[in-house]
Parts: C-alpha cells; sequence; structure tokens
C-alpha cells in the first residue's frame, strides 16, 4: 500500500471558520484525481475533567453544522504559538472555568474525525481533581451550559446516545478503559 501523491494543492476556502483546500493527487496506480477536496483545520484539544467530589464536567451547547444542541466534553482547535497542552488548559479555563497545571494532563489518546475528508485530530486529555476556580471566558459563538455528573452516569450518557459526539464519546471511553476505577 502506497501513499497518494500531492502534485498540486489550491486554497479554495470559502471563510477563515472552514478552510478547504482542492488537490490534484496521484494514486498508486497512476491515476490522477484532479478534485479531491480536504479540510485542513488541523488539532483540537479535548478534556475529560474530574473535580475534587469524583464529577466529571460536560458542556452543552449549539453546534451550528448539526443544528443541533449537544452535550460534549470540554474542546477546542489548537491556539496558534501554544502546545497542544498549553491549548488544552486555555479551553479548560475558556469553556468551564477551571485552571490547572500542565503537570496534571494526562494524555489518553488521538481521535481521527473524519481521516477521509479532513485533517482533523482530537487530542483527548484526562485532569482531575479540578475546582471551579475561575470565570468562563466564552468566544462570541459560544454560549455553554454547564453540567455535572458521575463518570458512571457519563459513560450511561454515551451507552444510551445522550452523548453522541464522536470525540466526547471516543474519549470518555479511552478513559474508561483506561481508569476503570474512575468510573465505579
Amino acid at each position: 500500500m502506497k501513499k497518494w501523491k500531492i502534485i498540486k494543492k489550491t486554497d479554495v476556502s470559502p471563510s477563515k471558520w472552514f478552510p478547504v483546500f482542492k488537490h490534484t493527487v496521484e494514486l498508486p496506480d497512476g491515476k490522477i484525481i484532479d478534485d479531491y477536496f480536504v479540510s485542513p483545520l488541523g488539532d483540537v484539544v479535548m478534556v475529560l475533567p474530574l473535580t475534587t467530589k469524583n464529577e466529571m464536567v460536560l458542556v452543552r451547547q449549539y453546534k451550528h453544522g448539526l443544528g443541533e444542541i449537544l452535550i460534549e466534553l470540554p474542546a477546542g482547535f489548537r491556539q496558534e504559538g501554544k502546545t497542544l497542552e498549553d491549548s488544552a488548559l486555555s479551553e479548560l479555563e475558556e469553556e468551564v472555568g477551571i485552571k490547572t497545571s500542565a503537570d496534571n494532563l494526562i494524555f489518553l489518546g488521538k481521535i481521527a474525525n473524519n481521516p477521509t475528508k479532513s485533517a482533523l485530530v482530537t487530542n483527548c486529555y484526562l485532569a482531575r481533581n479540578l475546582e471551579f476556580n475561575s470565570k468562563q471566558h466564552l468566544d462570541e459563538t459560544e454560549d455553554i451550559e454547564i453540567i455535572k455528573v458521575s463518570p458512571r452516569i457519563a459513560l450511561e450518557m454515551v451507552k444510551s446516545g445522550e452523548i453522541w459526539v464522536s470525540d466526547s464519546a471516543i474519549c470518555i471511553l479511552k478513559a474508561f478503559l483506561k481508569y476503570p476505577k474512575i468510573f465505579k
């Protein structure tokens, strides 16, 4: 198996909110495809926050792509000039009002969201022993309700489909597989 060869990239982005590139690619068999569209959205950071009372902090917010109000974990794009960890810490504070340090982040793994058409990769972290110690600093497009549930209830919410955003569900499942004692 071989990777495709990118012959040409053209930025056809309709806006800063959704970058899109038109690729001309050569397949391993030599065939040329001149209209393969890809979104290079980049890295996302996601944090599974657990409070000192072992409550998982979730966020409920409107997501315009689906036109739905969804429950998920705090997350956002990697911020320019910041490491993944620093971006995760920023998102945690901005979305839910919790400050912590990088040494409290445990990397749970990566998730490819739609590798056929997007370069979006979610980097999942677990953070424990947290307290609400700051204020939310929401972006202009965010209206976030904070939800606190036991990890066991969050797992049930994934099972029932109440949490159905793929990277949030997978991040919770990764935490369950790596740290099952948290969910008892």
